[in-house]
């Protein structure tokens, strides 16, 4: 379990194919000076776990299930990736419960600056239109965010100075893949309410 509240950005170093899976490696300095094998981190929203761990190095093996539901194929060398360790017993909770299952990728249509603070566009695809409120929260490439504004085919977040320095959100442009995961609360109503509907 996650928040959405990053703790760094990684740099990819390599996306090694094995097969059809991959292996992922990762600079990630601050993760990397704590981090345990199997430990489980959340990488641009994805729920992974360290299978190699050296120096400031954090690598994980990618299943090709992860590679057809993620953008994490498409990421380029050097870009830069949202980190969060998993929420440990005790401590402070912010942003929103997070699973680190990303329910599907969208595309950023727009990011632009307006005044200090920026607004961001995305994509709904269109079976997942249901799980958006207006204020309510999901979690874009593993950032906890409030939804602003909902459109028929979009919907909007602002995004405050402090997240646009310090998660990856500075080097998106439109027309990248991100990863949505929606409510978790709106997943298990929806899926409570099925069978009577």
């Amino acid at each position: 379990m996650f928040t959405g509240l990053i703790v760094e950005t990684g740099t990819l170093l390599t996306l090694e194919p094995r097969g059809q899976s991959a292996r992922l490696t990762l600079r990630a300095p601050t993760l990397a000076a704590t981090a345990e094998l199997g430990d489980s981190i959340a990488v641009n929203g994805c729920c992974l776990t360290a299978t190699h761990i050296e120096g400031e190095h954090l690598a994980f093996d990618l299943l090709a299930e992860t590679l057809r539901c993620t953008s994490l194929g498409g990421v380029q060398l050097g870009g830069k990736v949202n980190l969060e360790p998993a929420l440990h017993v005790g401590a402070k909770m912010g942003g929103h419960f997070v699973q680190g299952h990303v329910d599907t990728t969208a595309e950023l249509l727009d990011y632009s600056q307006h005044g200090t603070d920026h607004r961001l566009h995305i994509a709904i695809p269109a079976e997942s239109a249901q799980y958006l409120i207006y204020k309510g929260s999901i979690a874009v490439d593993g950032i906890s965010l409030t939804v602003a504004e909902v459109a028929q085919d979009r919907f909007t977040c602002w995004i405050i100075p402090h997240t646009h320095a310090h998660t990856n959100l500075h080097t998106r442009a439109p027309g990248d893949r991100v990863n949505l995961e929606f409510d978790l609360l709106a997943k298990y109503i929806e899926r409570m309410l099925a069978p009577r509907l």
